[in-house]
C-alpha cells in the first residue's frame, strides 16, 4: 500500500514547477542582497560610529591631560604657597641681622628702638598675610580661644575674666593658630 495514504492528516507536498522554482530563488536572492540605499545608510552608521569614537577618544585623552595638569598645580600650589610670605619675612631677618651687626657699637636705645622697627615689620607682615594677634586682657574668658593656666582673685575684673595674657594668640583669616595662654580671675 502507498504510505501516502496510510496518512491521511498529513499535507502532501507535490513537486514545485519550474517556473515557480525561479520565482522562489529570485525571493531568496532579494532578501540576500540588499538594496544600493541600505548599504550606503549601513556605510553612513558605520561611519558615524567611527566618528563617535574618535570624538570619545580625544574627549578621554583631553580629559587625562585636565587631570595632569590640575595634579600638577596643585602639587605647585603647595610647593609654593608660602612663597610670597617667605619673601616679605626676609625682611624681618635682614632687619635682626643688620641689629646684631651694629650692636657692638650701638647704644642699648638705639638697640630698643631697631627690635621695635623689626617687631612692627613683623606685626605689619603678619596682618598682611591675615594672621592676627589675640591679646584678650581683660575681656571674658573664651575656651575656644584662651587657655587658662591659672587662676587668681581680682578686685580689677569680673570673675571669669582674663587678668593677664602669658603669651598672646594668634588667628589666620579667623582660624585659631595658637590659643592665648592666660590667667583668668577668681571668684
Amino acid at each position: 500500500m502507498n504510505e501516502q495514504a496510510e496518512r491521511p492528516d498529513e499535507e502532501i507536498e507535490e513537486p514545485l514547477a519550474a517556473d515557480e522554482i525561479g520565482e522562489t530563488e529570485a525571493v531568496e536572492a532579494e532578501q540576500l542582497d540588499e538594496p544600493e540605499g541600505e548599504i550606503s545608510e549601513l556605510e553612513q552608521a558605520e561611519a558615524k560610529a567611527a566618528e563617535n569614537w574618535d570624538r570619545y577618544l580625544r574627549t578621554a585623552a583631553e580629559l587625562e591631560n585636565v587631570r595632569k595638569r590640575a595634579a600638577r598645580d596643585v602639587e605647585n600650589a603647595h610647593r609654593f604657597a608660602l612663597e610670597r610670605f617667605g619673601r616679605e619675612l626676609l625682611a624681618v631677618k635682614d632687619s635682626l641681622e643688620m641689629g646684631l651687626a651694629a650692636a657692638d657699637n650701638a647704644s642699648i636705645e638705639s638697640l630698643l628702638e631697631g627690635s621695635e622697627v623689626t617687631l612692627k615689620i613683623l606685626g605689619t607682615t603678619m596682618l598682611q598675610f591675615g594672621i592676627e594677634e589675640l591679646d584678650p586682657a581683660g575681656e571674658p574668658f573664651d575656651p575656644e580661644l584662651h587657655e587658662a593656666i591659672s587662676m587668681q582673685p581680682s578686685d580689677d575684673v569680673e570673675p571669669g575674666s582674663v587678668t593677664s595674657v602669658v603669651q598672646k594668640g594668634y588667628s589666620l583669616n579667623g582660624r585659631l593658630l595658637r590659643p592665648a595662654m592666660v590667667v583668668v580671675a577668681a571668684e
